[in-house]
């Protein structure tokens, strides 16, 4: 892992995704997935690769569709039967606990989701669907994150319509520049308002709630501080009390309508709030970029913030560190 490769692989990410949004242009990565409405939907993953699986699940299950996201490492796997269909998600495609999913659901039809074309993954699979994320020098999960969101709303637009996934992820890149353009403008703030001496807590709708894991993931995989993710709605049950208790730092990325309650208890607690994609009363900075008013493209998009800002942290930029 190193971390002025993690910044140029962040900083990578807009020409990444323009070039994935003319792959889904071009051609069906799902063709011999074997997947339709009625399959039974199995998703295997890890850490990030968990995260956005989540989403995915949620996503088709709002839908109609019976699909779940499980971790590799459970011992409480579905059965497999007839109908069934399991993605296994690993950017590595070496993930130790997804491939002894992968062999423990035998029977079951496999597709695996994958950065690296000749991986043990795809040895096990009966096809694959690549994340076409490139190489991440970095060591770090980036923008095959993104990317594997991607080819979720991608499978969920050509299963039941709507706007087409390389549409979204065109947005995206925009979205993505721009906040990579005007980072001084934006970083060096956020720094000083979200990182405090008992560490950083993320914020998300739960139709995004990986926005808010992932960024606490690179807030603690590369710079090592500590970070926690949490769902809008779900904070007024599990995350408040620290805010009486402790130097609270909160990045929300906005949208849930269950936003309200958080900000009464922000106010009430004086917390330090900063918030991502809208603007808000109760926040000490907001941080916009073109297309924030746009859920799938909040969902691509967000994490980015929270990734420069452990990049910065990670390479000791920072005064703090």
């Amino acid at each position: 892992m190193n971390p002025e490769l993690f910044q140029a692989d962040l900083e990578a990410k807009p020409r990444a995704l323009r070039e994935l949004a003319a792959r889904l242009r071009a051609e069906d990565p799902w063709s011999e997935s074997g997947i339709g409405r009625g399959s039974r939907l199995v998703m295997l993953g890890m850490g990030s690769s968990h995260y956005a699986n989540a989403v995915g699940a949620a996503r088709l299950r709002a839908r109609g569709m019976d699909a779940i996201a499980e971790l590799s490492s459970s011992e409480l796997l579905p059965p497999g039967q007839v109908g069934t269909v399991a993605v296994a998600v690993s950017a590595s495609g070496g993930s130790a606990e997804t491939l002894d999913a992968v062999r423990r659901m035998e029977g079951t039809s496999v597709v695996a989701m994958t950065n690296v074309s000749e991986s043990p993954l795809v040895a096990l699979a009966g096809s694959t669907v690549s994340m076409h994320a490139g190489v991440e020098h970095g060591g770090v999960a980036c923008r095959s994150f993104q990317h594997t969101l991607a080819l979720w709303l991608d499978l969920e637009a050509r299963l039941f319509g709507g706007r087409p996934a390389a549409a979204v992820v065109e947005s995206a890149a925009r979205a993505s520049e721009d906040l990579l353009d005007r980072r001084e403008a934006w970083l060096p703030r956020l720094e000083q308002l979200a990182v405090g001496p008992d560490g950083t807590h993320l914020v998300a709708p739960a139709g995004r709630l990986s926005s808010a894991q992932q960024g606490a993931l690179m807030l603690r995989e590369g710079p090592r501080l500590p970070a926690v993710g949490c769902e809008t709605g779900d904070w007024s049950h599990v995350d408040v009390y620290l805010t009486k208790t402790t130097d609270y730092r909160m990045i929300l990325f906005g949208g849930s309508r269950w936003e309200p309650e958080l900000l009464r208890w922000v106010r009430e607690r004086s917390t330090t709030l900063v918030s991502v994609g809208a603007q808000l009363d109760d926040s000490a900075m907001d941080v916009r970029y073109p297309g924030d008013d746009d859920d799938d493209v909040r969902l691509l998009s967000e994490v980015l913030v929270a990734e420069l800002l452990a990049a910065r942290l990670w390479a000791g930029a920072s005064p703090l560190r």
